[in-house]
């Protein structure tokens, strides 16, 4: 080859390079906590963004744990080095409210680029969690869950139990699961992930019973907890005497990382656990699997009330250009889309967080094909939130979710009565909101 074509050759590469250059998509990061099933979904609703359009390409990072992501995206944003969407657990709203200067608030995104958005749009008890006192949406929400329960309906069965009629109250949950033990067919009755979450947060959601002070903090970080009431530590003992039967079984504390196991090895009979379990409980049970609500206690005025969410919102952090939160609301309403969402809902077991998602997952006929898909919607959307059961914003309530579940195990190894590990917890939590006041004032 001559040098005139070398040059050649290389003048056009040179000028191919300046042309893509100009063309080049706008890149935009996304740092997430989904690992394995969750995290390949979330890639390929990315994907499927990216290439329905040339303009922006956004570009997902799993970053570990809800908790490493929100810790490891503190120390890039003192580096200076922040994605542009985050994605937080509900316990952190508070601790990213109180973010001065950290975060571009959704709702002002949407409405300077131009973007489709619309709270209403959204169901109710999902709106409630994340928005300010004005109702204007501070992030975007994504996937939402809710604690349902989950039982071996092959079990039900052979304990004389009719699998069609899941236990409505604490009081029948009980009887159903000594039956089942007496029954010889499962050697415990229930189990449950999540302690803090399944029977403190959304038990006293579901009594519309208060878990602090100020609206369950939504109205400020003067906020104390008081959920040691009569109510919580009754079911606390409760959960206590029926171990002792041996048809509750304490899973360990956090997340409650033996629930599952239990649960799929057929030892319990009765768990626990988020709607965004769905399809890892079918994937692993070798049985069929029935769904029903979290149960009440009959006696209480008010009860059933709803359950509140769990799971995270995506946040827009600030520090990057114009155009490339441009191309975050870009991506923001392209997740609103109702085909996306429901989508997004039928694979994961999350909440369908628009209403529009729902009536099309409806409409294809998912709930028909998939009975009991749709108990997280209804338990969810029994009455219209109040101050009791709209959620939770309390600061370092990380660490107070874990104050909860030790006082929680000192209640099962018999350490400690219901009302003691209530009043001991509300003692230890309050010291951690008053440092979250004081560092945030």
């Amino acid at each position: 080859m001559s040098r005139f074509t070398l040059h050649a050759l290389a003048v056009g590469v040179a000028t191919a390079s300046l042309s893509l250059s100009a063309q080049a998509a706008t890149e935009i990061s996304w740092w997430h906590a989904m690992g394995g099933q969750l995290g390949e979904i979330l890639e390929g609703i990315t994907e499927d963004f990216n290439q329905s359009q040339d303009e922006y390409q956004v570009t997902p990072s799993y970053r570990g744990t809800y908790a490493e992501t929100m810790t490891g995206a503190i120390a890039a944003f003192r580096a200076n080095e922040q994605p542009h969407i985050l994605q937080v657990f509900e316990v952190g709203t508070g601790t990213m409210m109180n973010a001065k200067g950290a975060i571009y608030p959704v709702y002002e995104l949407m409405e300077e680029h131009g973007r489709a958005f619309n709270n209403e749009a959204f169901l109710p008890a999902v709106v409630g969690y994340y928005t300010d006192t004005n109702g204007n949406m501070l992030s975007f929400p994504f996937n939402s869950s809710t604690p349902i329960m989950y039982y071996n309906r092959d079990v039900f069965e052979e304990a004389g139990l009719d699998p069609e009629q899941p236990p409505e109250t604490w009081e029948a949950l009980a009887e159903a699961s000594r039956q089942i033990v007496e029954s010889g067919a499962a050697s415990c009755g229930f189990t449950s992930s999540w302690p803090s979450w399944v029977m403190l947060e959304n038990f006293s959601a579901m009594h519309n019973s208060p878990l602090g002070t100020l609206e369950n903090g939504f109205g400020g970080m003067e906020t104390e907890l008081n959920f040691n009431n009569e109510l919580v530590a009754r079911h606390w003992d409760n959960l206590h005497d029926w171990q002792e039967e041996n048809i509750y079984r304490w899973a360990g504390p956090g997340t409650g990382p033996d629930s599952e196991p239990m649960f799929y090895s057929q030892d319990c009979a009765i768990f626990f656990g988020s709607s965004a379990s769905r399809a890892d409980v079918a994937a692993n049970s070798e049985f069929e699997v029935g769904f029903g609500m979290q149960p009440y206690y009959d006696d209480v005025e008010g009860a059933p009330q709803n359950s509140i969410i769990g799971g995270a919102t995506l946040w827009a952090l600030q520090g990057h250009s114009d155009d490339e939160y441009a191309a975050v609301a870009a991506f923001f309403e392209y997740l609103s889309q109702p085909e996306v969402q429901a989508e997004w809902h039928q694979q994961t077991g999350y909440l369908p967080i628009t209403q529009a998602a729902w009536d099309l997952s409806e409409e294809q006929g998912y709930y028909e094909e998939n009975p009991g898909a749709d108990i997280s919607l209804q338990q969810m959307t029994l009455n219209e939130p109040t101050e009791n059961s709209k959620g939770l914003r309390f600061g370092n309530f990380v660490q107070i979710r874990d104050i909860i579940s030790e006082e929680m195990e000192a209640v099962m190894t018999g350490g400690k009565s219901g009302q003691e590990a209530a009043d001991d917890a509300v003692e230890r939590g309050n010291a951690l909101l008053r440092d979250f006041e004081s560092a945030n004032q």
